[in-house]
C-alpha cells in the first residue's frame, strides 16, 4: 500500500489536534511539525509493511486481511501503551 496522500495526513493532524485538546493533553508541536511525525510515521509503516507482515505467525499472515493486522497492529501497540485509550476505542478490553 502506497502511502497516504496529503489529505489524509492533514485529516490526521486535525483528528489528533481535536483529540488531544477534548482530552486537554498538551501537545508541544507546532502543526509544521505534527505534519513531520505524521509523514515520517506515514512513510515507516510502509517501509515496514513487509516485515510486520513476515513476523506474523503463517496462520495470521495467510487468513486475516490488511486490515484486520492493521487492526491487531494498533491494539496491541495502544495496550503497550495506554489501556485507558484502548477501552475507549473498543469498548471493553479485558
Amino acid at each position: 500500500m502506497a502511502t497516504l496522500p496529503d489529505a489524509d495526513r492533514l485529516r490526521i493532524n486535525r483528528a489528533l489536534s481535536r483529540w488531544w485538546s477534548a482530552f486537554r493533553e498538551r501537545l508541544d508541536l507546532n502543526e509544521t511539525n505534527l505534519n513531520a511525525a505524521i509523514a515520517a510515521t506515514d512513510t515507516w509503516i510502509n517501509d515496514n509493511a513487509a516485515a510486520y507482515n513476515a513476523a506474523l505467525p503463517v496462520a495470521a499472515r495467510t487468513s486475516l486481511t490488511a486490515a484486520q493486522k492493521t487492526l491487531l497492529f494498533v491494539a496491541v501497540a495502544l495496550m503497550r501503551h495506554d489501556l485507558a485509550l484502548l477501552r475507549r476505542i473498543f469498548s471493553e478490553v479485558d
